[in-house]
């Protein structure tokens, strides 16, 4: 495998460097960028062939696939002034930062002309620096090879490494990986529904610690339901369900029509927000 740099250790760029020594089999050099310098550290001394580099452009240049994992707000800070080889991969896992403005950043590209120019020459002045630059939306379960990472445009060297990871899903355009980011951002929901679930048992007089460590179980239980993907989520929904029951009387009285319009709404805007 390529040597991987990650300019960005954060939780996702953690993850990453964890998921690729996750069980058997070998591991790629990996150099780590500074920033979250305590994180790298740490990572650097657990994993053999992982190491800190002095500035970001050293993470760049040992490189050969590049990914970039800074928060979307210190993107700037992060990336100006770095020279990236057209011979480098760039995946690029930042929130809402489409890979357009990712190149203007990175220079990749040539700069537009601010007056009319022949399109042949503008053509062949893109092609010249082009970078291949790849949008994925790892989540933080790949640490364990236990999640599936959407990426935009398909690349052989990237899907290869999110299917090492858990699985790969490779989408046509930006507007259909932007509907799959958005359903990223319902993660926290789900789990502030269970926290409201055993605070209301502990009201009732439940212990807290009771109460967490049966809901934890009773929604791991669920979870493991999805790994069958014989049935559709509807069809799990029904399964789980008796008529006239107890899960259908909270479906039906709590997550009704306007409840369930509510979530698209949301979603709805943050999808725009995304474009």
């Amino acid at each position: 495998m390529k040597p991987i740099g990650i300019i960005g250790v954060g939780e996702i760029g953690r993850a990453i460097v964890e998921g690729l020594h996750h069980g058997d089999g070998g591991s790629p050099e990996v150099f780590l960028s500074p920033r979250g310098a305590r994180t790298a550290a740490e990572l650097s001394e657990r994993y053999e062939g992982v190491r800190v580099c002095a500035d970001n452009q050293e993470v760049v240049d040992r490189s050969e696939l590049l990914i970039i994992a800074v928060r979307r707000q210190d993107r700037h800070e992060a990336l100006a002034g770095l020279k990236v080889d057209e011979d480098r991969i760039v995946v690029n896992v930042m929130a809402g930062v489409g890979n357009d403005e990712l190149r203007r950043i990175l220079a990749t590209e040539a700069t537009e002309a601010t007056e009319a120019t022949e399109a042949t020459e503008a053509t062949e002045a893109t092609e010249a620096t082009d970078v291949p630059l790849v949008r994925a939306i790892p989540l933080p379960a790949i640490r364990e090879r236990r999640s599936v990472t959407v990426t935009c445009p398909s690349h052989p060297e990237v899907d290869s490494l999110f299917e090492q990871l858990g699985g790969a899903l490779p989408v046509p355009d930006e507007d259909a990986f932007n509907v799959l980011s958005a359903l990223t951002g319902t993660l926290t929901a789900h789990y502030t529904y269970l926290a409201t679930l055993t605070s209301w048992a502990a009201g009732h007089g439940i212990a807290p610690d009771e109460v967490d460590r049966y809901v934890r179980g009773l929604f791991q239980g669920i979870g493991r339901s999805l790994g069958d993907e014989t049935r559709s989520l509807h069809q799990l929904a029904a399964d789980h369900e008796t008529p006239g029951g107890n899960n259908e009387r909270i479906r039906t009285t709590w997550f009704d029509r306007a409840n369930s319009e509510a979530l698209k709404k949301a979603l709805d805007g943050l999808l725009a927000d995304l474009k």
